[in-house]
């Protein structure tokens, strides 16, 4: 094992979704970084593993990254992990794992459990495209700005949201993706877990009688075709012409993702 960088995905809640195989590599590494040792010691504590650990919380990410490449080359073998889930997915990580791959040195993938995952897999929503988004901008301004980027997306979308911010997401969601389906996860595996389906006004009607407190997955059905107005088929064509794309070019991408008429796009494009 010496030298191996090995991402290790820890639970995300309930201490028994862990595999065996996570639980022998933590036992077998000569070193253990974790994103905060003093989460994590609970963990290891949990299943008996003592090895020494070393922290790379987000502020010294890139400080620590240094010192953990430096072990690896000194041909010892490190296991990163994350308070929960899976380093570098929305969690500290990528900058050590990216420096890793460019030292040559072998990453190697231990999976594990996933909030994203295991949210979508109760949804009720389409599982067979999806999309990750992961936490949206805290600034209300810069959060609208990309939910209207992601409004024509026709796949299932997927956010994490911090429960002080659960409300104004929500809500900005409801302006700009309309009555749509959503389904919101509240401390999945964990003793207070419960999940709520409806559309998104119906959500938040349901938030004003519980409690807020703990991480949510938000997921929202993605634009169906059919859903697709002229106008919002236009806004699109606009908004790729000032990414660059020609006109003919923008109007071929829109009519055939939404199966709308060419001719009367480009024409009423003009307008």
């Amino acid at each position: 094992m010496s030298g191996n960088l090995y991402i290790v995905s820890t639970p995300i809640g309930n201490l028994e979704d862990i595999t065996i195989r996570a639980i022998r590599v933590l036992k077998e590494v000569d070193v253990i970084a974790a994103e905060d040792t003093r989460h994590s010691r609970k963990l290891l504590n949990h299943y008996g593993i003592t090895k020494p650990m070393i922290s790379y919380w987000s502020e010294k990410e890139k400080v620590r990254s240094e010192e953990i490449i430096e072990k690896l080359q000194s041909d010892l073998s490190v296991a990163i992990i994350s308070d929960a889930g899976t380093p570098g997915i929305s969690d500290p990580g990528a900058v050590l794992i990216k420096r890793a791959i460019d030292e040559g040195i072998d990453v190697v993938p231990i999976p594990g459990p996933s909030a994203a995952i295991a949210a979508l897999s109760v949804s009720g929503l389409s599982t067979e495209e999806f999309t990750f988004i992961g936490f949206l901008p805290p600034k209300a301004a810069q959060r609208q700005k990309r939910l209207n980027e992601l409004a024509l997306e026709p796949r299932t979308l997927i956010f994490y949201e911090a429960p002080h911010r659960i409300f104004e997401t929500l809500k900005d969601m409801e302006e700009i993706f309309g009555q749509r389906q959503a389904v919101l996860a509240k401390e999945i595996t964990k003793m207070h877990e419960e999940i709520l389906r409806g559309t998104i006004s119906e959500i938040l009607d349901m938030l004003k009688t519980r409690t807020i407190a703990g991480e949510y997955v938000i997921m929202v059905e993605g634009m169906k075709k059919e859903d697709v107005s002229i106008d919002i088929a236009l806004d699109e064509i606009k908004a790729l012409m000032k990414k660059g794309k020609g006109r003919k070019e923008a109007v071929k991408i829109v009519a055939e993702a939404y199966g709308l008429s060419k001719k009367e796009l480009y024409n009423r494009s003009l307008g």
